[in-house]
């Protein structure tokens, strides 16, 4: 076994089929496969795994490997496939897991929710950096996942409070003052401010330090009015959490987070952070192939917020709902969408009112950058449809232009490049794509986002398959691998 730290026992060295299978259908070598899980291992921090052919020969024959490998294998099996392969899926057995660490069907009680937070904060701190917790997630799907988030409409019971201001609690003086919350708050838009700049990788961990510290806090006795503010910020923390570890590639870890990011944002009945975080799993479930998913969560937003989100944040949760039926080749109710965002957008800030610092992002620029991106993703569920190319030059030229003149959201300009370069592809203009892609790549190195880094080489990618005879299709693609190799670690 030596460092590998990949195998186990054999399951009666009978052929696993069902990996086979997914293997087969996926395209990968032995070689390719065995290359990919060395790399999500070292950016997951588990150095000790060094997987080779023969190993991943071994795993087909019916050898069961140790964790991590069956989460990574898993990982890398649902972004190859655009949906959620399961590790069951695979062929490979399921370690034991307890709630706390596993599923998404958590309680909704403020005890527990900050327990949760806390116990999970903790073992983030002290054990992703070896590669433990991030694969030791398993996603949720479909039901598995709608159906408990659905409970965030339901009224909490009475009694199940955590922190209560009882008589003695409001006379005695909180141990935070108003300006120490206010710094905790204002804190928490720095962190957001840097992950827009500077990608998810860079300034991860101290979110996640920032958010057990919170929950820290939350444990003691605090007056109402007070632990109401801390799981406001607790829950805009792990939102912030998971948003970063969706950037660098860690799925199930976000999607944990945006689980709990949820049941605190309860805590404090902030329904409008509610629909956000919801928007945030709703793109990862964009991300993984599962747009039905998606709109589940999108629709859950905004019935839940519907009488209290500002024009903004109602036009964002549009726009994401029109990502999903773009996604599901659903083009006039994926236009009937972008309408809407577009519309309502148009009443935002004119009552004056001052909106949550983390609905700032959605601006004109983002605004355009997602419809575009809706249009583009309807051209390829329609089969590289032209018309809906020609729909998205124009809406993603103007997000382009209007995040150029930002120096904070830098990613988001990167990903609007990236998004622009795919349409110059579809409309079969190769040349002025690797431009595009060539500015993107500037952008790339300077922020730590896994996802930046993955678009760009699936974009290269699809430019080398449709147009790998252009000179500068050819150019760009030694200038990415010299200037972005894939031996870069995300995290």
């Amino acid at each position: 076994m030596g460092g590998s730290g990949a195998s186990g026992t054999s399951a009666g060295k009978r052929p696993n089929e069902q990996l086979s299978s997914w293997f087969v259908r996926s395209g990968w070598s032995k070689g390719e496969l065995a290359r990919q899980v060395n790399r999500r291992a070292r950016q997951l921090g588990a150095h000790h795994i060094s997987t080779d052919t023969s190993r991943v020969r071994r795993w087909l024959d019916g050898e069961m490997p140790r964790e991590p490998i069956p989460r990574i294998l898993s990982e890398l099996f649902s972004e190859r496939f655009g949906s959620v392969v399961a590790v069951e899926d695979l062929g490979l057995r399921t370690a034991h897991q307890s709630p706390s660490v596993s599923g998404v069907d958590l309680p909704w009680a403020a005890p527990q929710t900050v327990s949760l937070l806390s116990e999970y904060s903790r073992s983030d701190l002290m054990l992703a950096r070896r590669g433990f917790l991030g694969t030791s997630l398993m996603l949720s799907a479909g039901p598995a996942l709608i159906e408990p988030m659905q409970r965030w409409l339901v009224p909490a019971p009475p009694g199940e409070a955590v922190n209560v201001e009882t008589p003695a609690n409001a006379r005695r003086p909180s141990r935070l003052s108003k300006p120490e919350l206010d710094l905790l708050e204002t804190t928490t838009e720095m962190f957001r401010q840097w992950d827009a700049q500077c990608g998810g990788g860079l300034r991860r961990k101290a979110v996640v330090g920032q958010l057990h510290e919170v929950t820290d806090l939350l444990q003691e006795p605090q007056p109402q009015a007070t632990a109401r503010r801390l799981f406001r910020v607790a829950a805009e923390l792990a939102e912030l959490a998971g948003w970063m570890s969706y950037d660098v590639g860690l799925q199930p870890t976000a999607q944990k987070y945006f689980v709990l990011a949820l049941h605190a944002a309860k805590e404090c009945g902030d329904k409008p952070l509610g629909s956000y975080i919801l928007s945030s799993m709703s793109r990862q479930m964009i991300h993984l192939g599962r747009p039905d998913d998606a709109l589940e969560l999108i629709h859950l937003a905004q019935y839940g917020s519907r009488d209290c989100a500002t024009p903004r944040t109602q036009a964002m949760l549009y726009a994401m709902e029109a990502r999903a039926y773009a996604n599901m080749g659903q083009p006039s109710k994926c236009k009937r969408a972008v309408r809407m965002s577009e519309d309502t957008f148009g009443d935002a800030g004119l009552d004056g009112e001052p909106e949550p610092d983390w609905i700032q992002f959605f601006s004109e620029a983002e605004l355009n950058g997602e419809n575009a991106h809706s249009f583009r993703d309807l051209a390829y569920v329609a089969g590289r449809s032209p018309t809906y190319a020609t729909l998205a030059e124009p809406v993603m030229e103007k997000a382009v232009a209007l995040f150029g003149k930002d120096d904070v959201h830098q990613r988001s300009y990167a990903l609007n490049l990236i998004g622009m370069a795919t349409v110059h592809l579809l409309k079969r203009e190769p040349e002025q794509s690797t431009v595009l892609a060539g500015q993107a790549l500037q952008i790339a190195k300077t922020v730590r986002s896994e996802r930046v880094n993955t678009r760009l080489r699936k974009t290269v990618d699809t430019a080398v398959r449709d147009f790998g005879d252009v000179a500068e299709v050819v150019q760009f693609t030694d200038l990415l691998g010299r200037e972005l190799p894939e031996t870069a670690e995300a995290v």
